[in-house]
């Protein structure tokens, strides 16, 4: 499997009510197929994955892999401090056909972080599983993961392949990933929205993890940059990042609702308690930025 290209998480949509939107999932995988997704990850962060019972996640696990079909690969996050959790959520992941499982370093709140050796063990036990794994490096977890630990991780664990890098200075710590794993690393990734995507790409980056939003918009900085357009790239960039600044800085995932229900994927941008919606003005503000775009996520469901 080639792991490059653009690799939306996708999000969870609720009913007002606060339950899940099953069928509003499925229309929510075909959109981001639709807009060129090389792969999708569900659960994730940007999926509310800690607003989401357990018994949900196997739902909308089940869901998600039936779904997609192997149209896609398919990224289950699994994270939890817990090394047995985690590696009971691998295993389901892999017996429902997922390709892919990412996960963050053990934590749990402010003071419960798991030390180099603590989390190198947690995704060596996971390892055991079978299936490739994501290490996702995110300031979410407090959990510091430096590069040697990540090297020595890619090269003693044969199921770390992938790497999203999504810490401050992100586009340094992949450059200098890369320099010191070598072929270890088969792919790194950046996320954050790709806010940083052009910097990444030059530091090696194979792949970008964005939110579900414009995923059509993005993937072309990605495909001109490794075709070698390195102009066409920039251009690209520069037309849709005032779009992907404010949806890293004032909305985050529900910026990716907000789109999907004005283009008619979905019919609601409910997030569950203690979430509070998006202002008014925060929203406004960011369809005003993504319309001119002609995003096809604006258009799929009307």
């Amino acid at each position: 499997m080639t792991y490059s290209g653009i690799w939306p998480v996708a999000p969870t949509p609720f009913h007002p009510d606060g339950t899940l939107d099953l069928e509003g999932m499925k229309r929510v995988l075909d959109c981001l197929i639709d807009q060129g997704a090389d792969g999708i990850c569900i659960l994730a962060n940007f999926s509310e994955q800690f607003l989401i019972s357990d018994a949900e996640r196997e739902v909308l696990a089940r869901l998600s892999v039936e779904h997609i079909a192997g149209r896609v690969p398919v990224i289950v996050t699994i994270s939890h401090y817990a090394t047995q959790i985690a590696v009971e959520r691998a295993q389901f992941a892999k017996d429902l056909g997922a390709d892919i499982v990412m996960m963050m370093p053990p934590y749990h709140g402010a003071l419960l972080k798991g030390t180099p050796e603590q989390s190198f063990e947690q995704f060596a036990a996971v390892g055991e599983v079978g299936i490739p794994i994501m290490v996702q490096d995110a300031p979410l977890s407090g959990v510091d993961l430096p590069v040697p630990l990540l090297v020595r991780m890619a090269k003693e664990i044969e199921a770390v392949k992938l790497f999203k890098i999504e810490c401050p200075r992100a586009a340094n710590k992949i450059r200098t990933l890369i320099e010191k794993g070598g072929d270890a690393i088969e792919a790194p990734f950046d996320g954050e929205e790709a806010i940083t995507l052009l910097a990444d790409l030059d530091a090696g980056a194979t792949g970008s993890m964005t939110s579900g939003m414009i995923v059509d918009q993005i993937k072309p900085v990605i495909t001109k940059y490794h075709s070698g357009d390195l102009d066409g790239a920039t251009a690209a960039y520069g037309r849709v990042a005032m779009a992907i600044n404010h949806e890293n800085r004032q909305c985050g995932w529900q910026s990716c609702k907000a789109a999907m229900v004005e283009g008619g994927v979905i019919t609601s941008d409910f997030c569950r308690h203690p979430i509070p919606p998006l202002h008014p003005a925060i929203r406004a503000r960011l369809l005003d930025l993504i319309t001119p775009l002609n995003p096809l996520v604006l258009r799929w469901g009307k």
